[in-house]
């Protein structure tokens, strides 16, 4: 057998290199419920919890600016916190009632609009459908009166949730329909299973509703007769 070729350069870089040397680093993990859970290894490389921040926001933080208005139905806008706190907009689509569902953020210009706060957390244990009945009130009466924001904190689940029930009462959709239509308007709408589970039962209450109503209508229809 031939002499073995002489090992190479990266051969004897690696022979040479001291892990001891690398730069540690941490690595921050952000939960669902908004926490966020910094990352790292001891001395042995062993993976470790070196700190949690338990904000508990109900929502995963965002650094970008979300400025996309979803335009629902005359009268009726959707977005993020960024277009509630975009003075600009809000005068841009006449806005004259703001429904805020989102965690910690402020409504900005209380003299300017009227505002309804239903501060509700983006998990799937919240309850939400306990306050259909206020927050559609209140979209109503903000259509009738000029035009009304409905926003969370990304502007993707909880606003979303109270605009498709809104769509299934007043506009006689199913849950499958206002949802398809509502990402038309604006695609990152998705409830988190738990809301969408609270919708459908809507759903039912709605189409119970309706039955009896048109049941009351058809017997005085007969009486009349």
């Amino acid at each position: 057998m031939g002499d073995s070729p002489p090992p190479s350069k990266l051969t004897l870089l690696l022979a040479g290199f001291d892990r001891s040397a690398l730069r540690q680093t941490d690595t921050t993990v952000t939960t669902v419920d908004g926490r966020q859970i910094v990352e790292g290894k001891d001395k042995r490389g062993r993976l470790v919890v070196k700190s949690v921040i338990t904000g508990e926001q109900g929502y995963v933080g965002d650094v970008w600016q979300d400025l996309q208005v979803g335009e629902v139905l005359p009268g009726l806008i959707m977005g993020s916190q960024d277009v509630a706190h975009s003075d600009e907009i809000l005068k841009t689509y006449k806005v004259t009632h703001i429904l805020n569902c989102a965690t910690l953020v402020e409504n900005l210009y209380p003299y300017k609009y009227k505002y309804l706060t239903i501060e509700l957390r983006d998990t799937p244990q919240q309850l939400i459908r306990q306050h259909f009945t206020e927050a559609l009130d209140f979209i109503d009466e903000g259509r009738k009166a000029g035009c009304v924001l409905v926003h969370c904190n990304a502007g993707v689940s909880r606003s979303a949730t109270f605009v498709i029930a809104y769509l299934m009462q007043h506009e006689g959709m199913s849950f499958e329909e206002a949802f398809r239509y509502l990402r038309t308007k604006r695609e990152k709408t998705c409830p988190n299973p738990g809301f969408v589970s609270q919708l459908k039962r809507y759903e039912e209450v709605l189409k119970q509703q309706r039955s009896q109503k048109e049941k009351g209508e058809t017997k005085k229809k007969k009486n009349k007769l």
